[in-house]
């Protein structure tokens, strides 16, 4: 989600781009989400798109390797 000129807010190296590829080939759409939190869960964590429910407080700050990143 950027506009022109605006600096993106995810980015994912090409390793990255590789894995989020192989695991949608394996496991259909994912999506990232990172929790606002202090301990479990404040690390970006990966999910198949139909196994989490996303809140309407949380922001989707764009896409990796179209999988959509929120936090």
């Amino acid at each position: 989600m950027t506009g022109p000129g605006s600096i993106p807010r995810v980015t994912a190296t090409p390793s990255a781009l590789a894995l989020i590829a192989e695991l949608t080939a394996r496991h259909g759409p994912v999506l990232f989400h990172q929790s606002g939190g202090c301990c479990d869960g404040s690390a970006p964590m990966c999910y198949p798109q139909a196994d989490f429910v996303v809140s309407p407080d949380d922001i989707c700050l764009g896409a990796i390797g179209g999988a959509p990143f929120h936090i």
